[in-house]
């Protein structure tokens, strides 16, 4: 063949064919290759990948446990919610994403994007967004089809009542906008998830969280799911009652908020009791919070202490009642002993100890309780020594726990016997040098209310349907001397320091009032710690209500003036909603209510005694006194009248009792020179005083308060003259 110079086509087509065979050969190959190392040599490597790409074991949270009130009342319930979290390394813009997400979800723009931006930064593969999204959050965010935000169903905790209980309740940590900063002790920090922060859903957050279960899902690549199975089921946390009444705890948050904001305090807290069971009805403080809201800024730092467990002071006065029960089973003193508090200061080593009011003088034991007189429960406190006085105060739970089941609770302070100073028992026996805490005064006051055992105090009622036991009380003091001690608490209501402010309409009741400086900065200032302790009925306790406000000032900031009201209201509406007996009828209530208008409700004789009937009635030598008096009253003779005696001759017959009592006494002839002032009622001190300001001198007979006198009120009398008093409790 003759060769023309022009290339083959064929052989042309030939090359092209036998490269592209090649390439697709080769080509063939690489694919028979890659399939050799998926299918055969790489099999369980991708199998594995594909698995975790496409089956994922989701954890399922437990719904937590429903807190109730001792009636049923939901305080704690779990709704279910979503969450949104995203993975920052798939994330192609932080700028569109934070716009995005921002909008939709209602958040803080500039510190998502520093969030997204720092975990992209560090290579993190999870950020969460917000938690706990509603309804319409979560469904205009899904349907967005984001790549790299996945949902995570969860439960929400609704708190129903808001503020009512919220330091009983507590909360749970981990809420969406809950900045850790914020957080204030007792709260501890919280990973994803549902956990206790504080109060009951903190102390007992094993039983309430439960068990979550675990859940496989086959997903798609845009995660969304096609197959699901339950591996682990979920068990929900195990549902709490407790010893709560909603109902007293709105009624004690709301007086006691009253009683804080009306005497400028920092904060307050209540406590209402049944001292036989140790059952806490109600445990307010002020100022409270929402626990359905995380922590702000704008929060006082007071909100969400629960104060009534966790924050001792200084008890004050309140301590006296130890102090004198001590007396009344270690020493021979009684009510009616006389203790000689002198003119008002008290030297001790190394400083001087004055009463509040001045001087008292010589009054009996019952009135250095009625008027808290700090020198003479120093007298006490001596007579019952050293020894005893750590013993009865270590009787009462003091420097211990009292078990209620909160978490951070405080044991205050009570030193060993060993580490007291010279002066620790006087400052002891007047209430210094010790630190309690609400609940353990309430705990005390149960001493007095149920018959003298210490019980301990308690928040759960149930778990599940099991009851909780009630720890078997100790006992403290002897029924005698409770007994005595009621009637001397009792008088601090009828006649001492919480006179005008502690009475109830319809309802006997009896307490004491402390007022305590506030130790700050290495000295005493004079801000104080106002409060009182208190029961009623008198008789049959029902209730045992403790208030304590912290910061108040002056005169009206003591505790008679600040706490001994909202001691009343509080009462006075948890006996009408307990639906509990009166023990005062209601013409002596109305009398009561008419004396008060007329003048200090304490100058008056008691509205009730224990008993049902008049104490005069009962009192042979009453009636004795007012036979006599009726006798004087209703002689013409009155100017022979000296001394308070009948001039001989002057008398007619001598009267027996029952027709001396049956005489009218007529109205006192018009005075046309000194007269006898009205004693009835009046403290042995305010007697004379009164006498001692007109030019006359009483012989006084018995203690307690003024029941009769011989000449009667109104009586002319000359200069000098003694006035015969008796006095009885």
């Amino acid at each position: 063949m003759q060769y023309t110079g022009q290339p083959n086509p064929r052989a042309a087509a030939d090359t092209r064919l036998k490269l592209v065979a090649a390439a697709l050969l080769l080509w063939g190959g690489a694919i028979i290759h890659h399939l050799y190392l998926v299918q055969i040599k790489l099999h369980d490597h991708y199998s594995k990948v594909a698995v975790s790409q496409q089956e994922h074991d989701v954890k399922v949270p437990a719904p937590r446990g429903t807190i109730f009130d001792r009636n049923g009342q939901q305080m704690a319930v779990s709704v279910p919610a979503e969450s949104v979290a995203v993975d920052p390394r798939r994330i192609n813009n932080v700028s569109v994403a934070t716009e995005v997400m921002g909008n939709l979800l209602h958040l803080d723009k500039q510190i998502l994007h520093d969030r997204l931006a720092y975990a992209r930064e560090h290579h993190k593969g999870f950020v969460m967004v917000k938690r706990h999204m509603d309804p319409f959050e979560a469904k205009n965010l899904r349907d967005l089809h984001l790549e790299y935000a996945s949902f995570i169903p969860e439960s929400r905790r609704n708190y129903p009542n808001g503020i009512t209980g919220a330091h009983v309740v507590g909360d749970v940590c981990g809420k969406e906008g809950a900045d850790p900063k914020l957080l204030l002790a007792p709260h501890i920090p919280c990973t994803v998830g549902e956990e206790g922060g504080s109060g009951i859903e903190r102390s007992f957050d094993a039983l309430l969280r439960g068990e979550s279960g675990e859940e496989h899902q086959i997903q798609d690549v845009r995660r969304k799911g096609i197959d699901s199975h339950v591996d682990t089921a979920v068990r929900a946390g195990t549902p709490l009652t407790l010893t709560i009444d909603e109902r007293l705890q709105f009624i004690a948050e709301r007086e006691l908020k009253k009683g804080v904001e009306a005497k400028h305090a920092r904060y307050g807290t209540a406590i209402v009791m049944d001292p036989y069971t140790g059952d806490i009805l109600a445990l307010a403080n002020y100022p409270s919070y929402d626990p359905n809201k995380p922590p702000s800024e704008n929060d006082s730092k007071w909100s969400r202490f629960n104060l009534g467990v966790s924050v001792p002071f200084e008890p004050g006065s309140i301590f006296k009642v130890v102090t004198l029960s001590a007396a009344l089973e270690t020493t021979n003193l009684t009510p009616d002993s006389p203790i000689a508090t002198g003119n008002g200061t008290l030297s001790l080593p190394g400083r001087v100890v004055h009463e509040a009011h001045g001087g008292y003088g010589t009054i009996s034991m019952q009135q250095v309780l009625e008027k808290s007189s700090n020198i003479g429960a120093i007298k006490i406190g001596q007579r019952v020594g050293r020894e005893k006085m750590y013993e009865y105060v270590k009787r009462f739970g003091f420097g211990d726990k009292t078990g209620a089941g909160f978490p951070a609770e405080s044991r205050g302070l009570f030193r060993p016997l060993n580490k007291w100073g010279s002066t620790s028992l006087e400052s002891i026996a007047m209430g210094q040098e010790v630190s309690a805490t609400s609940v353990q005064l309430a705990r005390a006051a149960s001493v007095f209310a149920n018959g003298g055992m210490l019980v301990r105090p308690r928040i759960i009622l149930k778990r599940g349907d099991k009851l909780e036991p009630v720890e078997p009380p100790v006992r403290v003091l002897k029924p005698e001397t409770v007994m005595k001690m009621r009637i001397m608490m009792e008088g601090v209501v009828l006649r001492g320091t919480a006179r005008l402010t502690a009475r109830l309409d319809g309802y006997t009741s009896a307490g004491k009032t402390g007022t305590a400086q506030i130790f700050e900065h290495g000295h005493y200032t004079h801000l104080y710690n106002a409060s009182f302790m208190g029961f009623a009925p008198v008789t049959n306790p029902r209730l045992v209500i403790l208030v304590t406000l912290n910061g108040t000032e002056g005169n009206s900031g003591m505790g008679g003036a600040a706490a001994a009201p909202v001691f009343k209201e509080i009462a006075t509406e948890a006996m009408r909603m307990l639906d509990v007996p009166k023990d005062i009828p209601e013409d002596e209530v109305a009398a009561a209510r008419k004396a008060k208008i007329a003048g200090p409700l304490f100058e008056e004789p008691a509205i009730a005694d224990l008993s049902g009937s008049s104490i005069m009635a009962e009192d042979p030598s009453l009636r004795e006194l007012l036979a006599e008096q009726a006798i004087i009253a209703g002689n013409s003779h009155t100017d022979a009248i000296e001394d308070g005696i009948p001039a001989a001759g002057t008398v007619p017959r001598p009267l027996l009792a029952a027709e001396a009592a049956s005489l009218p006494v007529p109205a006192p002839p018009k005075p046309t020179g000194p007269v006898v002032p009205d004693f009835r009622g009046k403290s042995m001190q305010d007697v004379v005083e009164m006498a001692s300001a007109d030019g006359l001198s009483v012989q006084v007979e018995g203690s307690g308060v003024a029941r009769a006198q011989i000449p009667g009120p109104g009586m002319p009398v000359r200069r000098g003259a003694r006035i015969r008093v008796v006095f009885t409790r």
